[in-house]
């Protein structure tokens, strides 16, 4: 016989459903677990703990297995072996302590069923009850994981979009890049060209300059010649007396 998996929750033996129609049979038990049956008595507590936590099959060799649960009242040790054995499967399978993990959902639930269990057995109302607060957190954390799983695509999307403008940013940074080179480039040439042609002007400003300046010197010179030629032409032979 194949093992059932290991579960916090306390279970009776495996009973072997040896034929098809003992196979009917148990589904049949099942299915009147759910409500009331004909003669409208109410249901034994067997029966609610299977409506609650269905009987465990499986199939050796052709051989229909079942296992119920547990219909033993428990008490206080029952209890305190229950957190024991909760955080030692925690630590066995290395749940992780905060955030996000399976494994300790799994055994949580686990351990939230066996106390539906053993309250169901003391009181069948009380049992039912926690039954609904199981389903409504149940269903509360499947909402929470759909609208996860939904922003987590719509991050992912988001993501590719950011990637498809972060390389085509990338490319027009490249361009950019490119094109300031050959701006530089030209800048520099053309600083080159302008220092050349400012020494170049300064060159010859400077040799106009030494030119003028001769020029007038020379202007200066010849001025200078001629007054004294003009005063030598303009004074008076020697021994001239001027007539009175």
């Amino acid at each position: 016989m194949i093992p059932p998996v290991e579960s916090l929750v306390k279970y009776d033996k495996p009973v072997l459903v040896s034929s098809a129609k003992d196979k009917g049979k148990a589904k049949k038990t099942k299915a009147e677990a759910l409500g009331v049956d004909k003669k409208g008595k109410a249901l034994q507590t067997e029966d609610i703990l299977n409506a609650i936590l269905p009987p465990r099959e499986w199939t050796e060799d052709g051989e229909l297995w079942v296992q119920y649960v547990s219909a033993v009242p428990a008490t206080r040790s029952d209890a305190i072996s229950l957190g024991e054995s909760l955080d030692q499967r925690l630590q066995l399978r290395r749940a992780r302590d905060s955030g996000i993990c399976t494994i300790r959902e799994e055994l949580y639930a686990q351990a939230f069923d066996e106390l539906i269990r053993q309250i169901t057995i003391e009181c069948a109302e009380r049992g039912l009850l926690l039954l609904r607060i199981r389903d409504e957190a149940r269903m509360r954390i499947a909402a929470y994981q759909t609208l996860y799983e939904s922003s987590l695509a719509f991050a992912v999307r988001k993501a590719i979009l950011g990637e498809d403008g972060k390389t085509e940013i990338e490319g027009k940074i490249k361009e950019m890049t490119a094109d300031k080179k050959d701006k530089n480039k030209q800048l520099q040439e053309l600083q080159e060209r302008f220092d050349t042609l400012d020494s170049r002007e300064e060159e010859r400003w400077e040799t106009m300059k030494k030119k003028q300046f001769q020029e007038i010197r020379s202007l200066k010179d010849a001025y200078k010649n001629q007054t004294k030629q003009l005063q030598e032409l303009l004074a008076p032979p020697p021994g001239f007396v001027p007539r009175r």
